[in-house]
């Protein structure tokens, strides 16, 4: 099984900037090392389902709405 990776909100927002901007996917993942091509499909949608404060939720929490304690 893979490891999950974690990658900053910083760098989820500048993955979507560069894809808006119509940089290719694969050049947008080898410039932010990001692995896997459906990750960046991922954001892409939250960001134009209007879901940013998706991008904040660590991994493992992505398809649900965090639990406040």
């Amino acid at each position: 099984m893979a490891t999950r990776v974690s990658y900053p909100v910083e760098v989820k927002m500048q993955a979507i900037k560069m894809r808006l901007a119509g940089i290719p996917a694969k050049e947008v993942m080898d410039k932010l090392g990001i692995r896997n091509v459906a990750q960046l499909k991922v954001w892409m949608s939250w960001y134009r389902n209007g879901e940013l404060h998706r991008l904040e939720q660590p991994v493992g929490k992505q398809y649900k709405l965090w639990e406040r304690s």
